[in-house]
């Protein structure tokens, strides 16, 4: 859930030309930018040995249940990004020198509007619409998949709002989804110009983060805490203030929403096929030219089996360790655990992909770093909060009973103890996630009775998360939350991502 991937600036969706481009900036401005030594070597070097313990060893792609998995459907992961490309743009990836935060600009509204998905609309690129609908790509094949279409493509290029929803290839179909999802939307209500039924998708998408997303990835008591009577509350919201303009903060960007990178499997089952059960990225010792990297058409045989991915049905939980069971091969894949732990394939990162450095992990932390974002626990102090003590902060994955390839890394062991009272913001937040699981049942037969435990973003990360999704939408005059508070879907309050996918995929009742 980040934005990596530097691209032209676009201008704004036309549609919502009085906002202006935002900037970055600070939600803690009088907190002391964390460091990690002496000096600038000293600093990378600690955080280096930081985030060679932040990533797993390697574990390959498997069908069957795993002890990392969460009680949170793959797809929530992918989504997530999706809203990062909604929100952010950082054109400014390079890490060789101190950057100030005040002076990025995000190209992207800070605002939960879908200009990814609309770009500047139908007048300004026509191109990606036939008349107010969206242009289709090329039909996809797939094993025991009967109707899925790639993103409209120009020499392998994506023609949409934003490029980097072609980066890997499921954020690249769930972006095809929300297309078709646009266009039913306009036949089932053609009396209505584009501008209302852009509305109304945004409407059901706003609801979607706001009553689904949210309450998936953030612990109910911080979630509670912003609420008057059950409803979310501007009142509330202490932390994420802006008078003209939306503004992204780096605490946010940096480190809190990217709480994703710990949910990323090794690797996902796109259909029936034996062959499609594919790694993130390339092995660099075994090459795999069928990873789901991006910026590709999809090929044959890849249209995506979307019960695979979110609780579109019901469907076997599968047995551990047992590749023999014909359950494993068609069950719904869950996000692996919010904790401070990647998986082996963002240790190195493909070379088209990022370098310099080349772990997710240590980019994440350095760029942190060279942000001046405070520590961990200064954030919670400022918070009124109890700091997690240096023993909570534990790295390494938050499995129930860890084994021997498992290793439980308190924070102070680390680099001679520089971290100890002193943990990266990024970190810190995936740590906290740690000390407020919940117990989740799964949607598919034969689960655990007692559900999964399924770590959560606390009062640090969890609040600073939801403040700025909430102060997005309340300072957005056209938002679900400023025109109509009690708005729901027509098919009820429980309007979840699964039922914006069914829909998409022509399953389910008109919406209006």
């Amino acid at each position: 859930m980040s934005s990596r991937h530097a691209i032209v600036p676009r201008g704004l969706n036309a549609t919502r030309s009085s906002l202006s481009q935002g900037r970055f900036g600070r939600m803690f401005r009088n907190l002391a930018p964390a460091k990690f030594g002496s000096n600038d070597a000293n600093n990378v070097a600690n955080l280096s040995a930081l985030a060679d313990k932040m990533i797993a060893g390697f574990d390959g792609p498997k069908d069957g249940p795993d002890a990392e998995e969460s009680g949170i459907p793959s797809l929530y992961t992918y989504f997530g990004q999706f809203i990062d490309h909604d929100i952010t743009f950082d054109p400014v990836s390079s890490l060789t020198k101190q950057q100030d935060p005040d002076g990025l600009v995000d190209f992207r509204t800070p605002s939960l509007d879908l200009d990814n998905l609309y770009g500047r609309g139908p007048n300004d690129q026509p191109y990606m619409y036939d008349g107010i609908k969206f242009r289709l790509g090329e039909k996809l094949t797939g094993a025991g998949v009967a109707d899925a279409s790639d993103l409209p493509r120009f020499k392998g290029r994506a023609l949409i709002g934003d490029p980097r929803n072609d980066e890997n290839s499921i954020v690249s179909q769930f972006q095809a989804l929300m297309l078709r999802f646009h266009n039913r939307m306009v036949d089932d209500n053609d009396s209505l110009s584009f501008e209302e039924v852009q509305q109304r998708v945004r409407f059901h998408y706003q609801y979607v983060v706001l009553n689904d997303f949210l309450p998936r990835i953030v612990h109910a008591s911080v979630l509670d805490a912003l609420k008057t009577a059950g409803q979310y509350d501007r009142g509330k919201l202490a932390y994420y203030h802006w008078k003209t303009f939306p503004f992204m903060p780096v605490e946010f960007s940096v480190a809190a929403y990217r709480l994703g990178h710990s949910m990323i499997r090794p690797g996902y089952r796109l259909n029936d096929a034996d062959n499609m059960l594919l790694q993130i990225f390339p092995d660099p010792n075994n090459p795999d030219h069928n990873a789901l990297t991006g910026f590709r058409a999809m090929g044959p045989g890849r249209a995506m089996d979307w019960g695979r991915f979110i609780d579109l049905d019901s469907r076997a939980y599968g047995v551990e360790d047992d590749d023999t069971n014909p359950d494993n091969k068609r069950r719904l894949q869950f996000a692996y655990r919010i904790d401070a732990s990647l998986v082996d394939p963002l240790r190195k990162l493909p070379p088209e992909v990022a370098s310099n450095p080349s772990s997710l992990a240590l980019r994440n932390l350095e760029r942190s770093w060279r942000l001046g974002l405070p520590s961990g626990q200064a954030v919670a102090r400022a918070m009124n909060l109890t700091p997690l003590t240096d023993d909570q902060i534990i790295i390494g994955k938050a499995v129930d009973e860890p084994g021997a390839g498992d290793p439980q890394t308190k924070i102070a062991n680390i680099a001679n103890g520089v971290f100890a009272g002193n943990c990266p913001l990024w970190a810190y937040i995936l740590a906290e996630a740690r000390q407020f699981q919940i117990a989740v049942t799964i949607p598919a037969s034969g689960a655990p009775a007692g559900g999964i435990n399924t770590p959560q973003l606390g009062p640090v990360g969890g609040r600073i998360v939801a403040e700025v999704f909430l102060g997005m939408m309340f300072g957005d005059n056209s938002s679900v939350l400023s025109l109509d508070p009690q708005w729901a879907p027509v098919t009820g309050a429980n309007f979840a991502l699964k039922d914006l996918v069914a829909y998409a995929l022509g399953q389910g009742d008109p919406l209006h």
